[in-house]
């Protein structure tokens, strides 16, 4: 794989790269895009960047991102910022020409990079940085738009959940080229400070995204041994869309821990991980995924809402972690799984959130740390899930190369 060197000349208002052989003595750089996507930050690399054998990619994420750092977890050596939501990377290329006839216009494979570990974990999706990907196609004209408009939709496939995901944004044009404008006041979301453009992000049919099914048991609840306690279930539901994800009570956690309302839950507490984790692992084993990528399944503590503000209450972990908002993945399969009849998400959303019996759709309000976030699931007739969809911002952060 050749080095890069920057062509200092803009050309169509990008910085251009030229490969050039270096020196063995100089670290390898390639270019690269910092972006903000939802509450996320990621490195977004253009696939024709990397090595074609991709099991070459894996060295060089964790180089990009510093990782491991087993000292302290800061990735201070790279690009990461010691919090899973921090240590990301999307690789976005060109469709297959098979892809091209179904409509695809671009391909992206999302890593989640290991802090304080080598795992590079390809197992999962991640839906905040899934609503840049778009945006970023359209910049290193991976994705032309056929007609001049003011907005576009592009059409993407994730390869590692083999789905389909659209994303909506508005467009500016430079120099006759056609551009994100992602600095629009048109709107704000939980966890970010101030107002910029809307971008639709939309999954269509998304049951069964990793394990085929939308309930992999054909349970809406499931009992769960609990390892930390001998002789303990605990009721779940393990839902697959968008992201497989598992969803336990708040209730049922106080029960186990013996803490007397959900109020004096400590949701960062090391016994509380431990629990929820244990929990996580057993869930994948149900679900027919590999128990130690935990990346797969998601979980989340679920509680009924305390105001009219929202509908269901939501503490995610990620890679073990409270997570200081909601992976977006998980909330969209929580606004799925909150219209499941008996799923341990039903049982705590508010009713008047629920689809009708048979068809429509079913607005979701969730609060998580950071505020609230709102999901949209729309059903066909015979209550098929039809779509899941939410509203994200994303901003250009940084161009430039980044040293691996």
């Amino acid at each position: 794989m050749p080095k890069w060197l920057p062509l200092t000349a803009h050309l169509k208002g990008h910085i251009g790269y030229i490969p050039v052989r270096c020196s063995s003595n100089v670290s390898s750089y390639i270019p690269a895009t910092f972006l903000r996507g939802g509450t996320s930050k990621g490195i977004f690399l253009n696939r024709d960047h990397l090595p074609a054998d991709r099991l070459e990619w894996a060295p060089i994420f964790l180089r990009i991102m510093g990782s491991p750092d087993t000292a302290n977890g800061l990735q201070i050596n790279g690009m990461g910022g010691g919090i899973s939501s921090l240590s990301k990377i999307c690789v976005v290329g060109s469709p297959s020409a098979e892809q091209k006839a179904q409509g695809i216009d671009a391909e992206y494979t999302f890593a989640q990079v290991g802090i304080r570990d080598a795992t590079v974990d390809y197992a999962g999706n991640c839906g905040n940085l899934s609503s840049m990907a778009g945006p970023f196609a359209l910049a290193e004209s991976i994705y032309t738009m056929q007609e001049p408009s003011d907005q576009t939709t592009t059409h993407l496939f994730n390869t590692n959940t083999n789905s389909r995901i659209h994303t909506t944004f508005p467009v500016t044009v430079l120099n006759g080229q056609p551009l994100p404008k992602l600095d629009l006041p048109q709107t704000s979301i939980a966890g970010v400070p101030g107002q910029a453009s809307r971008i639709l992000l939309e999954f269509p049919s998304p049951a069964g995204a990793r394990t085929g099914k939308l309930l992999p048991t054909g349970n809406a609840v499931d009992l769960i041994r609990v390892r930390a306690f001998p002789d303990t279930q605990i009721p779940a539901s393990l839902v697959d869309a968008t992201n497989p994800s598992a969803f336990i009570s708040c209730n049922d956690i106080s029960r186990i821990l013996d803490t007397p309302s959900q109020s004096s839950i400590d949701y960062g507490n090391y016994k509380i991980r431990e629990v929820v984790e244990s929990i996580r692992t057993e869930a994948a084993i149900k679900m027919g995924l590999e128990p130690t990528s935990q990346a797969q399944p998601k979980i989340a503590i679920v509680s009924p809402a305390s105001s009219a503000d929202y509908d269901i209450g939501v503490h995610a972990f990620s890679m073990g972690v409270l997570h200081k908002a909601v992976p977006m993945t998980l909330g969209l399969c929580l606004g799925v799984a909150a219209n499941i009849e008996g799923s341990v998400a039903w049982k705590n959303a508010r009713p008047s959130s629920r689809r009708e019996p048979s068809v429509g759709v079913a607005i979701t309000k969730m609060k998580h740390p950071s505020g609230i976030v709102e999901v949209h699931t729309t059903f066909r007739q015979g209550g098929i899930l039809q779509s899941v969809g939410t509203v994200r911002t994303g901003r250009w952060l940084m161009k430039g190369v980044v040293y691996h």
